[in-house]
């Protein structure tokens, strides 16, 4: 059976791993009882190193475990099939699959929707052999996997098959630029995965975003210890409003004499504002910061002539007529990123305020789109502009020297040996750690946006001409 290819190679990867912790562990031992359970500095140095590299193996172990069990999942429901006569009944072959979940189930001690999700994620990463390479070689983890799974659902078998490859062939056109998949936490891989799905689904954003505005609800679930979530399913444009406004006002009211975070301002200002209680009043008059979003938008679906995604700061990807909306409508704290379609590369941006400061701030937000620390995702309102090289110590104020931080690893920077690398224009920097580990940075992977449709290329040399002394204008 296909799926089953690789398992002796797998077999010897788990093993090599095992062996390298053995080895790891030998190493450990000898430095702990040449030590006597001293603390010489360099001893202790090395010993939490070895935690380190432990960490780093077992992390490759874990996706290589994962591999296993997927496959084997898999193999033990298509052995159940096969083991079926050919002719056999729909209700024969239902009733043998529920009989292997039930057994994988209680194997696992897990529930058995559970283990039906299992089986259902198992056969989908089965099925896309690069992404079951790489889990193989403990290059990904299973969070990882199953991303590419739960993303390629709906999409053409050729759609699914240029998604992994955009991702997982470093020779596919176009393939994703810095850290690889298994370098980026699996919260930033899914924002990557899917803004690559939906520029490239074959039902337009337009058509998927409508149904879900008819989706759109409230919902309340209590909890334990007399508490309860309420969630509200939103436009994305609408949500990231709220959240961006209750975020200001949060800033504005911290103080020396305000007890509570950042994290607990925001659900007592929505509170507030809901229910019209108390201080809501007040809470109009706190001087906020500006919550400036940036909204990303390739040229031709800004004038209405195409439909593809635009990107909206701390959000992703949404419909071109929502951008076009909150372009059009003037809203202040919405900055317009123009895409050039020839490249995918952000042609300028829309701003009422010239000072070049600014002009400079905005852009290290678009460059980064977050903050650049390894694994922080962070998004830009909420983050610091710092200079990479100190200003006392020579550092300039150019673009090459800044970066966004959020305030907890702007912190950590000038309190620990942690080191960003220089930036380019249109690259976030990347991260060195105290212990020499360097980490890529995310960077974004534009690509060529859509033309209108029928443009012939004899035609798009005129057309660029129009387009940049529209932009000129």
């Amino acid at each position: 059976m296909g799926i089953s290819i690789g398992v002796g190679a797998v077999t010897e990867g788990i093993s090599a791993s095992v062996a390298a912790l053995d080895a790891l562990d030998l190493e450990d031992a000898v430095l702990d009882s040449d030590a006597h359970g001293g603390t010489d500095v360099d001893v202790l140095q090395r010993r939490y190193e070895l935690r380190l590299e432990r960490l780093a193996v077992v992390k490759r172990l874990e996706g290589q475990l994962a591999a296993v069990k997927a496959r084997d999942v898999a193999d033990a429901v298509q052995i159940q099939h096969a083991m079926l006569a050919p002719n056999a009944p729909v209700q024969e072959r239902t009733y043998a699959e529920m009989s292997a979940v039930e057994e994988i189930a209680g194997i696992l001690t897990i529930s058995s929707p559970a283990a039906s999700a299992l089986v259902d994620q198992s056969r989908r990463v089965s099925c896309l052999p690069p992404v079951m390479d790489a889990l193989s070689a403990g290059a990904v983890s299973w969070q990882h996997a199953r991303i590419v799974a739960d993303e390629t659902e709906g999409l053409t078998p050729a759609g699914a098959a240029g998604l992994v490859a955009h991702f997982f062939d470093p020779d596919a056109p176009n393939p994703a630029r810095g850290a690889t998949p298994g370098d980026l936490i699996p919260s930033r891989f899914r924002a990557k995965v899917r803004a690559w799905r939906e520029r490239h689904h074959p039902e337009s954003i337009e058509k998927r975003h409508a149904k879900g505005v008819a989706d759109r609800r409230m919902e309340y679930t209590p909890d334990r210890d007399g508490m309860a979530w309420l969630s509200l399913y939103l436009p994305g444009h609408t949500a990231s409003a709220i959240w961006n406004r209750t975020t200001a006002t949060a800033r504005g009211l911290q103080s020396p004499d305000e007890p509570r975070t950042l994290t607990q301002l925001r659900p007592d200002i929505a509170a507030s504002l809901l229910l019209g209680e108390g201080n809501t009043a007040e809470l109009g008059k706190v001087p906020t910061p500006r919550a400036d979003v940036l909204v990303t938008v390739p040229v031709f679906a800004l004038l209405g002539i195409t439909d593809e995604p635009a990107e909206l700061d701390g959000f992703g990807p949404i419909p071109a007529s929502m951008a076009r909306t909150l372009v059009a409508d003037g809203a202040d704290s919405f900055y317009r990123v123009l895409v050039d379609p020839r490249y995918g590369a952000p042609l300028e941006i829309g701003r009422t305020r010239y000072r070049l400061p600014e002009t400079i701030k905005q852009w290290i937000r678009m460059r980064d789109r977050r903050c650049t620390f390894p694994g922080c995702s962070n998004h830009t309102p909420d983050n610091d502009i710092d200079h990479g090289t100190a200003w006392e110590d020579g550092g300039s104020t150019g673009i090459s020297n800044l970066a966004q931080l959020c305030h907890k690893h702007h912190r950590l920077k000038h309190n620990s040996r942690w080191v960003p690398d220089t930036a380019a224009p249109n690259e976030p920097p990347g991260w060195t750690s105290p212990t020499g580990r360097h980490y890529t940075p995310d960077h974004p992977t534009p690509e060529p946006t859509h033309w209108p449709p029928g443009t012939l290329p004899g035609q798009r040399s005129l057309m660029e001409e129009a387009l940049l002394q529209l932009l000129a204008a």
